[in-house]
């Protein structure tokens, strides 16, 4: 069976879509963006596919594309588009994919369906991309209990920015969760800048 991994966060803006650009990139695999709110900048696969260097077919379309940047139950409703669960399978390929999330593990879909309860349906793996700055702690417990409380596999955690050791040992004591590893933040953040720094901080066969 192909490898499958949900990218999820601990909250937005933290360095989960260069995650995802990069596990791709190092698995050699697709991508997969169920819903996309928000399009005035871009979107998360044109950036992933430019990150880690990704030719079309292995960027797979979203289910939904939203205009409004927003939360994506709050975009559908301003769009007058109902989030069909049925679109949100994950699509067939003969390569290992990665499936980002949108913000944190339970961010709404509709009135009566998270991410989370999402995820808990495909039943994959999932891997939590948390932040290393303040506020890490509380945010990353949550997660994880949100997501074990649904009966969702937790891969592991991989962090982003500055080293915090302390931080980092705790979460993963006391989530009881595997640490993949740490990105730091990139700059220039480009495709060459990106793969080195992720062959450097992750290893593939935690991945495997």
């Amino acid at each position: 069976m192909t490898r499958r991994f949900v990218v999820t966060g601990t909250d937005t803006d933290i360095g989960k879509t260069v995650f995802a650009a990069g596990l791709v990139r190092l698995l050699d695999g697709a991508y997969w963006k169920p819903v996309q709110a928000g399009m005035d900048d871009g979107t998360d696969s044109t950036r992933v596919a430019a990150l880690a260097g990704l030719s079309p077919e292995r960027v797979l379309p979203e289910a939904y594309r939203l205009a409004t940047p927003c939360s994506p139950h709050a975009a559908a409703a301003a769009e007058q588009v109902a989030i069909d669960p049925a679109r949100l399978a994950p699509p067939a390929t003969d390569r290992p994919l990665v499936i980002e999330g949108a913000g944190g593990a339970l961010v709404p879909l509709s009135e009566t369906l998270l991410y989370a309860d999402l995820f808990a349906r495909w039943h994959e793996p999932a891997i939590v991309v948390a932040s290393t700055r303040l506020g890490t702690i509380n945010h990353s417990l949550l997660t994880i209990e949100a997501l074990r409380s649904r009966g969702v596999p937790v891969h592991g955690i991989a962090f982003v920015g500055d080293t915090v050791p302390e931080s980092e040992r705790i979460i993963c004591a006391i989530g009881k969760i595997r640490r993949l590893g740490r990105l730091p933040h990139l700059d220039p953040l480009t495709p060459d800048t990106l793969a080195a720094a992720f062959a450097q901080a992750f290893r593939a066969e935690d991945f495997a």
